[in-house]
């Protein structure tokens, strides 16, 4: 009995001890982290002067030098991170003049050395900053270091700093293989890793949408969302009839996008596409492109099985004119199930907007749609607006 209590009272005392030792080691962490950001602060008011120097030279004839004297490692740290910081901001002639002064000062080559150190965490951030000095040829061993490692954050971080230092379309690829050979669901991320390159957009865009490899298409056109890149859009109309379902359901969005002048087999083609996602992004192009001839095509299209089509369809209708209202009224007066639910809601969207409209051109578009609701329904609608039909029941989307 009395050796299990001086057990206890030992156990006791080892957990009392591991705990002190733990509350030491915090506080010692955090006083090194404190005097680190002060000698931090001091030694940016220190070099003050030379950073109002150096951005004051970025523009013009004269190249910046670097401050004379020997740095120690904290003053190396603080003018590495501004440089840094303006080799985000700046491009052109005042960037490679900031990245020629990293090179000068050897960061570039200590960051190299550093890419081979035992610790993984020096590893990680020397990759991080031969990225942000867009160090193209560290992309070799950043490259390998990527190739031996298991997916995780610090995949992301090296291969951000292989996009950002390339400067051959090949090494952009390969990285992004690499990336999508995780098998994860990472193509809007490896879309926003590829939108950090310094090579030429619309060339490597090209590039990509021709590669066999259908996981390359589709983040190239995930990376197109926002970039105006007109060379690209000629690759689309061959991408519309990918096997892929994900390649094409993306290619014919950026297609209609574009605000093409589509012949009406096409319009057929992918209004009756067996993937919801084509015939929903047709669907809600056909109204912004005035495509009134596929006036009959949109009528059909709200007895489509998938809620996402039906209602892109209604809106679509209320979008081309009179002839378009009218279909809806038709389809909302005559028609059955989910069709009749849905067209009716889009009408009392359409009419609840009584008074809203202050252009002439607005007001008078809705006195002819009311004069259409008035010959079919003969009353006016009850302003309020309800759930949008046909959610429930359907999950298809």
């Amino acid at each position: 009995m009395f050796s299990n209590l001086a057990m206890a009272y030992v156990f006791i005392y080892v957990c009392l001890g591991l705990i002190a030792a733990g509350i030491i080691l915090l506080f010692q962490m955090k006083i090194k982290h404190n005097a680190e950001q002060k000698e931090t602060e001091r030694l940016k008011k220190k070099y003050h002067d030379y950073f109002v120097y150096v951005q004051t030279h970025l523009h013009g004839d004269i190249t910046p030098e670097l401050p004379p004297g020997k740095l120690t490692p904290a003053e190396r740290r603080v003018i590495q991170a501004k440089f840094m910081e303006w080799i985000e901001q700046f491009k052109g002639d005042a960037r490679e003049k900031l990245l020629r002064l990293c090179r000068d000062a050897g960061f570039v080559e200590a960051d190299i050395r550093a890419l081979s150190s035992l610790r993984k965490d020096r590893r990680i951030e020397a990759a991080y900053r031969l990225g942000g000095m867009r160090a193209e040829e560290a992309v070799p061993q950043l490259q390998h270091m990527m190739n031996r490692m298991k997916y995780g954050p610090m995949t992301i971080i090296i291969a951000r700093a292989i996009a950002k230092s390339a400067v051959q379309s090949q090494q952009i690829r390969e990285m992004l293989s690499k990336l999508l050979s995780y098998d994860k669901a990472i193509h809007h991320m490896a879309a926003d890793i590829l939108l950090e390159t310094r090579l030429d957009s619309a060339s490597l865009m090209r590039k990509l949408l021709d590669d066999p490899d259908p996981g390359l298409v589709k983040v190239s056109l995930v990376a197109m969302w926002g970039q105006a890149i007109p060379a690209v859009v000629p690759a689309l109309g061959k991408l519309v009839g990918s096997e892929e379902k994900d390649v094409r359901a993306e290619a014919v969005k950026l297609y209609l996008s574009s605000n093409p002048a589509l012949k009406d087999d096409t319009i057929e083609e992918l209004m009756n596409d067996h993937a919801w996602e084509v015939r929903s992004a047709a669907a809600k192009a056909l109204g912004r492109l005035h495509a009134a001839g596929s006036i009959p095509l949109l009528a059909s299209a709200l007895k489509d099985d998938n809620w996402y089509v039906r209602n892109h369809s209604a809106e679509s209708l209320a979008m081309l004119g009179e002839q378009g209202f009218e279909t809806l009224c038709q389809a909302a007066l005559t028609g059955t199930g989910p069709a009749r639910e849905t067209a009716l809601y889009r009408i009392e969207r359409i009419m609840a907007k009584e008074g809203e409209h202050e252009q002439v051109e607005q007001m008078v578009a809705y006195n002819k749609r009311k004069l259409v609701y008035d010959r079919y329904f003969g009353v006016q609608p009850n302003k309020r607006i309800g759930t949008v039909a046909g959610v429930g029941g359907d999950y298809t989307a």
